[in-house]
């Protein structure tokens, strides 16, 4: 009786350990679906690409074609272009002007990046610069520029003519309240979607969510002006401007967020992730402007909404709204092609529910 009993024990604690070995392999054959496993390998493939993206930008900042204006007699003018343009590396671009004050209005008008002004009668040269535009580019050109004066035993005297204010002092803070914008817009976008369960939307939810980004956007301006402004005095002045252009950054990245969640759903959200964050943000010109950035970083910053919105933030508060007229196009443009996006492929869905009509069978009269 004692073996029978420790027979049966002992089959029944084989039977409850297997039983409980496949309530385990069952437990994560739920948990780990195909469709959570492909989830997370988006997840993956968005995270190796942002580590790629940002350190493949800025591992290595390198000066390229500089823009840089210079203000020279005209007996050393030519020959200074070319040995400046000749440097190893490509790293400046120099354009000859007559006068100091056309020198200067180019660099307040970001048309360039430094302006040297050849002293003949000394050997002491001044370097106009605007580091508010881009500390880094500054430094860059400084640096390169010092060095062939060294050759030369030149010096050269450097003349800030528009540093960042005081509580913005590495030039970054108009670059995070871009990055700070664009992020918001995507995710409240996201947060819709994820409201309806993330079902693709009707045309008509397509439009409120369109229309629900507005109040939004204009509600995150006010707050990331006011915190740049009055609680931090990182970009002093300009409020409403930084209200405006706030609104149409979410306004972009919302409407973009609405439109490839409503063509591709919940895989929007990662494309969505890519164009603002992966590819945007290191190639924005935020922390390395686009002569310091590798070339298809470079060629894609200023056609990409964070890049765009740096842009007319940091000519807006610094600059007088000087060279903003391209980037608010692209601006409007994303908010554009995300609305009309959005609004297609949702009457293109309502179209294909309704589906064809059927034929009415004819009526033949009673015989």
């Amino acid at each position: 009786m004692a073996d029978a009993r420790d027979d049966g024990y002992g089959s029944g604690s084989t039977a409850r350990t297997g039983d409980g070995e496949r309530g385990i392999l069952g437990e994560v054959r739920d948990a780990v679906t195909t469709r959570a496993a492909l989830v997370m390998l988006g997840v993956l493939l968005l995270q190796l690409g942002f580590a790629l993206s940002y350190m493949g930008a800025f591992h290595a900042p390198k000066p390229h074609q500089v823009p840089i204006t210079l203000v020279a007699p005209p007996a050393v003018e030519n020959d200074l272009v070319a040995r400046l343009d000749a440097l190893p590396g490509d790293p400046l671009h120099v354009t000859p002007v007559a006068t100091r004050a056309e020198a200067r209005a180019r660099l307040l008008d970001r048309r360039t990046d430094a302006a040297l002004v050849v002293d003949p009668a000394s050997r002491t040269d001044t370097l106009l610069v605007a580091s508010a535009g881009g500390p880094s580019a500054t430094t860059a050109a400084t640096e390169i520029l010092q060095e062939v004066a060294r050759a030369q035993n030149r010096t050269i005297l450097v003349r800030d003519l528009r540093a960042p204010s005081a509580g913005d002092s590495r030039g970054l803070s108009s670059f995070y309240l871009v990055l700070s914008w664009t992020i918001g817009g995507y995710l409240a976008a996201s947060a819709l979607n994820m409201a309806a369960g993330s079902k693709k939307p009707t045309l008509r939810r397509t439009l409120v969510r369109l229309t629900a980004m507005l109040p939004y956007g204009f509600v995150s301006g006010i707050g990331g002006a006011l915190i740049v402004g009055p609680v931090l005095d990182c970009l002093p002045g300009a409020f409403w401007e930084l209200v405006g252009i706030g609104t149409l950054v979410v306004f972009a990245s919302g409407a973009v967020g609405v439109a490839l969640q409503s063509v591709a759903g919940t895989v929007g959200l990662g494309l969505t992730i890519l164009i603002f964050t992966i590819l945007g943000n290191p190639s924005s010109g935020g922390v390395y402007p686009s002569s310091l950035l590798p070339p298809f970083w470079s060629a894609i910053g200023q056609a990409l909404p964070p890049g765009a919105g740096t842009t007319v933030v940091r000519n807006t508060v610094y600059f007088d709204g000087n060279a903003t007229t391209g980037a608010l196009w692209i601006l409007g443009a994303w908010a554009f092609g995300g609305v009309v996006v959005a609004i297609a492929a949702a009457a293109l869905r309502a179209g294909r529910r309704r589906g064809p009509r059927p034929e009415p069978e004819p009526v033949t009269a009673p015989v």
